[in-house]
């Protein structure tokens, strides 16, 4: 195989997200461009293969985690996410990062805090060579996402934001990375095979088929720490936006806010890190005739995420939202 072009990534949260994607990059790293690949869409892109991914750093908040190499920090609890690579020592070391709202009243329950001042963030990125970061703070997290956008625009790397703070799709936001000349891409991840997407495509396909959608919602309950972060509503509202955009976007017309919910539901604990979604929807068709439509779905919910993030890291580019790899690949996109 030949060599693929190098690009360094950090992350911000090592957390199950963080995780799968440290395991995909391994799993990956012989993955051959011309096969057909379980779990990736992309094997190659522009020249970037899997296996051209190398981090760099990480940076959070857990006293568990931080001095560790992101090798064994992703295996540490509560992150509950499937193992299925053993991800080899990296050289890559997890910093003590910036709290501000990232952790939330439930996390501040099972995560305790490590000592000692915020590390220099902008230092790092550059002395580690850092190409890329890519964000998986909690949901909720806006004050901590915007103070690491503006260290990573010093230090003068990409972004890739997986999180439902509203920065790429922000005029604000683009004209900071134009003028700099970096690439930018988010927000909110979407999942492979995830609820959103499905129900999107439902919502879709009711609008092609000549069906009225008139009401429809969507259940989420999980059992890993994203979940558990999420039983505080006052860190929703962004969450809840990013996914009743994302759906409501396939129609050309207003359904009304109280004919639309869409967000998460609950934390059931021995789900772990699977997720369960109730999709229905509710319309007219020929005749006027009710048709109603449900879809239970039954997720491992970082896997489904993961190779979404391995493409974002490899998109290149410079100076601007990407916005075809944004559609793609988010679910607040730019308007």
């Amino acid at each position: 195989m030949a060599h693929a072009k190098k690009v360094c990534v950090a992350v911000i949260g090592v957390g199950n997200c963080a995780s799968s994607l440290a395991q995909g990059v391994h799993y990956y790293r012989d993955a051959q461009a011309e096969d057909f690949v379980p779990g990736l869409m992309h094997v190659d892109m522009a020249g970037y293969h899997v296996n051209g991914i190398e981090f760099s750093a990480a940076f959070d908040i857990d006293q568990n985690k931080v001095g560790k190499d992101i090798s064994e920090a992703i295996y540490t609890a509560p992150n509950n996410t499937y193992r299925f690579a053993d991800v080899p020592h990296l050289g890559a070391k997890v910093y003590r990062g910036m709290t501000h709202d990232g952790l939330g009243k439930y996390l501040a329950r099972i995560i305790k805090k490590a000592p000692g001042q915020t590390d220099d963030i902008v230092k790092i990125l550059k002395d580690t060579g850092t190409d890329v970061v890519v964000n998986y703070l909690p949901v909720g997290s806006e004050t901590a996402t915007k103070w690491y956008v503006e260290q990573i625009l010093r230090a003068g790397v990409g972004f890739v934001n997986c999180v439902p703070v509203f920065i790429a799709r922000e005029n604000y936001w683009q004209q900071r990375f134009k003028e700099a000349n970096l690439p930018m891409i988010g927000d909110d991840i979407k999942s492979q095979v995830g609820a959103t997407i499905v129900h999107r495509m439902l919502a879709r396909l009711f609008r092609e088929r000549g069906v009225k959608l008139e009401r429809t919602m969507q259940l989420n309950v999980g059992g890993n720490t994203d979940f558990y972060n999420m039983l505080d509503r006052d860190r929703l509202e962004s969450k809840k936006i990013s996914k009743t955009n994302a759906v409501t976007s396939q129609l050309d017309y207003d359904l009304g806010e109280d004919n639309v919910h869409i967000g998460p539901s609950d934390y059931v604990p021995w789900l772990s890190d699977r997720k369960w979604a109730y999709i229905r929807l509710e319309g007219r068709t020929f005749g006027d005739v009710p048709l109603n439509v449900e879809h239970p779905d039954d997720l491992a919910h970082e896997m489904t995420e993961a190779f979404i993030r391995e493409e974002s890291v490899t998109s290149p580019g410079a100076g601007d939202v990407l916005e075809p790899s944004n559609g793609h690949k988010m679910q607040t996109t730019v308007d």
